[in-house]
């Protein structure tokens, strides 16, 4: 798991990744924004969402090399506030489908893994693990 901490309020992070994916291009699947569906219902949470990104060709290919593995995407980036901070976690491609011991998925992860860190890049205080 990936997670560090960046200064922009969750909103503004999601703003800026939600961004980051359209440039790429990748694909938002969905977008889960926890705080505000909690609102809906009167509950008070501190801000928390959650992004979806994967694309077509990506889920041809996963699907491809092992079909079971499509539980396993789309592939998630969770914003969320903690201790008065912003944080940021994802789970590399190359974890997610290594219980698969596939050499295609893999590779797969491997090039998710690239495209996932240039998008996390959009944010501040990204640097590789």
């Amino acid at each position: 798991m990936i997670r560090f901490a960046v200064s922009l309020p969750v909103a503004e992070a999601a703003e800026k990744l939600i961004a980051a994916i359209a440039a790429y291009p990748m694909g938002l699947v969905a977008h889960a924004d926890g705080q505000a569906n909690c609102a809906k219902k009167g509950i008070a949470v501190p801000a928390d969402q959650v992004l979806e990104v994967f694309r077509p060709d990506y889920a041809v290919k996963v699907w491809a090399a092992d079909k079971a593995a499509g539980i396993d995407i789309p592939l998630r980036i969770h914003l969320y506030e903690a201790d008065g901070r912003t944080w940021v976690a994802h789970r590399p491609a190359s974890d997610v489908f290594k219980p698969y011991v596939n050499p295609q998925l893999d590779v797969l992860g491997s090039e998710l893994d690239a495209i996932f860190n240039q998008l996390l890049s959009a944010l501040d205080a990204w640097k590789l693990p």
